[in-house]
């Protein structure tokens, strides 16, 4: 019984390990937005972050992409756009509530060639091309199934750590609250391995 037991833990610690290893490798495989680190201090950082092109849709946090937003993006970077041109995946994926309600935009990354040579328009419906300002940000990363319960108990640490640092938070405007979180991992990660964050931008020094 005892050997059965250390067996059975073995594997377990080994398919962990393996879960591990893929997801980091597959992560590191992706084009990953670019940004400068001002300050870190564990699991806080205050980033700042060029001008970013993004496709973008609607959805809700809680929605994890199956109200078919994740794959209306998918499609477009698939060549379901005016050049039929298929534009690599990258990390990671910005979730913004932009409105007074439970909306929230979903946007992927173009990648810095495509923004550069000219990001083509969308074919499909309920979906945008728009640009992510540049800036400051207060960053705070955490693990697990990102949702909105998740994303406001992050948020509430972020804010108060932003406090402690005597730092200012950009005031909100009719069409941005100027709270974002970012996804970095395929649907398939588990919970404990998967790397979010929840973004404020802060107000110009």
């Amino acid at each position: 019984m005892r050997k059965r037991m250390v067996y059975f833990a073995s594997v377990a610690v080994l398919i962990a390990i393996g879960v591990f290893m893929f997801n980091k490798t597959t992560r590191a495989g992706y084009e990953s937005a670019e940004y400068k680190v001002v300050e870190s201090d564990g699991k806080f950082e205050v980033r700042e972050y060029p001008d970013l092109m993004l496709v973008a849709t609607t959805t809700k946090v809680d929605a994890q992409g199956r109200d078919g937003s994740f794959m209306r993006l998918f499609r477009y970077i698939s060549g379901a756009n005016e050049s039929e041109q298929k534009i690599s995946m990258t990390t990671p994926v910005f979730m913004e509530n932009d409105k007074a309600d439970s909306a929230v935009q979903m946007g992927f990354v173009m990648p810095k060639k495509v923004a550069v040579e000219g990001v083509p328009s969308p074919t499909g419906e309920d979906v945008a091309i728009c640009k992510r300002a540049g800036g400051r940000f207060a960053v705070y990363r955490f693990s697990g199934r990102l949702n909105e319960k998740l994303a406001k108990e992050s948020e509430a640490k972020l804010r108060e750590w932003i406090k402690t640092k005597d730092l200012s938070a950009a005031t909100d405007s009719p069409d941005s609250s100027n709270v974002e979180s970012a996804a970095y991992d395929p649907p398939f990660t588990p919970g404990p391995l998967r790397r979010n964050e929840i973004l404020i931008r802060l107000q110009s020094p």
